[in-house]
C-alpha cells in the first residue's frame, strides 16, 4: 500500500501496479539521457549507501590500481578504478532481464 493513500475500512486495497511497473513515458525519458560508453560511470555514495552516476574525467578503468577522477554534478571525487563501475547504455534502463545488460555490477543490478 503506498504511503500517501489512506486505507478506508470496508474498501478493497488500491491496485499497486502503477507503483511497481515503470510507464512507457518513464522508460522513454530515461533512454534519452546523454551517454558516453567510455566516460559514464557509477560511484558509491557513502551518504546514502547507494550509487551516483558521474562522468569519468581522468584515469584508466582497465587498471584496477589506478586513480580515477569522477565528476558527479558539480563535485569531483577520486576513487580507485576497482570502485568505479561502468554504466549500461540507456536502452537497457529499467530492463526486466539482467541477461540483456552489457555491464553487471552492483549499481546496475
Amino acid at each position: 500500500m503506498p504511503g500517501h493513500i489512506k486505507l478506508v475500512k470496508g474498501q478493497a486495497d488500491p491496485d499497486p501496479t502503477e507503483f511497481l511497473l515503470p510507464s512507457i513515458d518513464m522508460k522513454r525519458a530515461d533512454q534519452q539521457k546523454p551517454y558516453d560508453s567510455k566516460k559514464s560511470v557509477w560511484v558509491a555514495d557513502p551518504k546514502t549507501g547507494g550509487y551516483r552516476e558521474g562522468i569519468l574525467e581522468s584515469g584508466d578503468l582497465e587498471d584496477p590500481a589506478s586513480k580515477c577522477v569522477v565528476a558527479v554534478g558539480h563535485e569531483k571525487f577520486t576513487h580507485k578504478a576497482a570502485e568505479v563501475g561502468k554504466v549500461n547504455p540507456p536502452k537497457f534502463e529499467k530492463c526486466e532481464d539482467m541477461v540483456n545488460l552489457t555491464f553487471l555490477n552492483d549499481a546496475s543490478v
